[in-house]
């Protein structure tokens, strides 16, 4: 097995669960998800039967109700970690809260692999990210931008202007002798 694929659990619309390898990202083809089980068989999935993927420490088999141990859906305060803080609405109408990053893979994400990529609001669950597909999200609410607080940058030592050069000119006349 590749170093690329992490373990996942597969919830489907209909709330079976179905343990196996995806790498983190490019899983997505043709509106299909190839799922590589615990017995190495290759199982395509519709993303249109997903509710998500988590990637877990532990497969937890013998949890049938919830494997994947998303226990905490929500924030309890204002997340500390970078990254725009957003409120899905499921089709069966349950909520689910996480982290998306700000840059680029975000858009990456929601381009090549039709979803959102989330980290869960407890990351020292057995679920470390949410693979969100866009056909089973009914409402999506932007909550907070949350960036790390600025700092200010020193400015280059060419683009401050010397006032030391100037300290000692047009005190006293060229011609004149102090007394």
């Amino acid at each position: 097995m590749s170093s690329a694929h992490k373990k996942v659990i597969v919830r489907r619309l209909t709330n079976e669960t179905l343990p196996g390898y995806l790498p983190l990202a490019g899983f997505v083809r043709n509106h299909t998800v190839d799922l590589l089980d615990l017995s190495g068989r290759v199982i395509p999935l519709a993303l249109n039967d997903i509710k998500h993927i988590c990637y877990v420490r532990d497969f937890n088999l013998n949890d049938t109700a919830n494997p994947e141990r998303l226990t905490r859906r929500t924030f309890l305060a204002k997340p500390r970690t970078e990254g725009l803080w957003l409120r899905l609405t499921f089709r069966s109408g349950d909520l689910l809260e996480g982290l998306a990053p700000i840059d680029i893979s975000l858009a990456d994400d929601l381009i090549h692999d039709a979803g959102l990529q989330l980290t869960p609001p407890d990351v020292r669950s057995n679920t470390q990210r949410i693979f969100v597909p866009r056909t089973s999200i009914t409402e999506l609410q932007l909550l907070a931008v949350i960036t790390s607080p600025s700092r200010r940058k020193p400015l280059p030592a060419s683009s401050v202007p010397s006032l030391q050069e100037d300290l000692f000119t047009n005190l006293i006349p060229p011609n004149t002798r102090p007394n």
